[in-house]
């Protein structure tokens, strides 16, 4: 069975994890992250008794503000060193439960989930639209779920465009590197570019200006551990995709969602779908 995942990328985020498991980010900054992704997410339609998986669940950042709405969770994540991460972090929960899995190897029944979600995941598998699938089989009809796939700045001006054109040429480089040199240039490339830039972008915001367009503004508000720890998640991954809006509603439509929902804010693209009653 083709498990669909690069080994080469579970073990960088299983380094990633390992080394960044959360605990210097604190728990306000986690919720406010946590309220930008699941902004588009159907809450209300969450009963106490209801099933979900987090698909990819890393460190288990999201599973810590889900798991107390919902009676069991099934964190997934196809890395030992992550579980180990996440089993760590969501200690204090027995609803939790855990599955070392890739995306097409998910041990759970058919039409069996009240709920799902998987963020910044999917992109980094080598066939998308077969892992949207996959997570789809497992709502039961009309069950949400909730993506986040990166965008391909699509809202974005063209200078903005070419700017990431050319850090998409450093990543490529950094990321086949072995892994200490690779983790010492990301922690560089934070504190040297994100810290600043975010920063700056942060005094430009509180003198009224508006920085939407400005590189890294969306780390305004962020501290530095985040800072590293997307530095190493973005040029230390050797596999990434990007999509448009337009891209991931058909990808979406075409694994049996429908109704679907993007959020108009950052991070770009979150969006929900509903499973359809004809999806099989």
């Amino acid at each position: 069975m083709n498990k669909n995942v690069d080994e080469k990328v579970v073990a960088d985020f299983g380094r990633e994890w390992s080394a960044f498991d959360q605990s210097g980010v604190s728990d306000q900054e986690l919720l406010d992250t946590f309220r930008q992704y699941f902004s588009v997410f159907p809450f209300d339609r969450l009963a106490a008794d209801a099933i979900g998986f987090d698909l990819g669940c890393g460190s288990g950042r999201w599973a810590r503000f889900i798991a107390p709405l919902t009676r069991t969770l099934h964190c997934i994540d196809p890395s030992p060193l992550a579980l180990d991460v996440a089993r760590n972090n969501l200690s204090t929960f027995d609803n939790c439960l855990f599955h070392q899995a890739s995306v097409n190897e998910i041990p759970l029944a058919e039409n069996s989930m009240d709920f799902g979600y998987s963020l910044g995941v999917l992109h980094h598998v080598p066939d998308t639209i077969n892992g949207i699938k996959q997570c789809v089989a497992i709502l039961k009809h009309g069950a949400p779920l909730l993506l986040y796939l990166y965008y391909a700045f699509d809202n974005r001006p063209v200078w903005f465009r070419y700017m990431w054109k050319l850090s998409d040429i450093v990543r490529r480089i950094i990321s086949i590197l072995p892994y200490p040199l690779k983790y010492l240039l990301c922690q560089l490339i934070a504190l040297l570019v994100y810290f600043p830039m975010a920063r700056t972008a942060l005094l430009l915001d509180r003198s009224g200006f508006r920085v939407s367009s400005f590189p890294l503004s969306a780390y305004r508000h962020k501290s530095l551990y985040s800072m590293r720890t997307d530095a190493l998640d973005r040029f230390g991954t050797r596999l990434e995709k990007r999509f448009t809006q337009k891209q991931i509603r058909e990808m979406m439509t075409g694994a049996g969602l429908e109704n679907i929902v993007f959020s108009k804010s950052e991070p770009y693209w979150c969006a929900v779908g509903y499973k359809a009653s004809s999806s099989v």
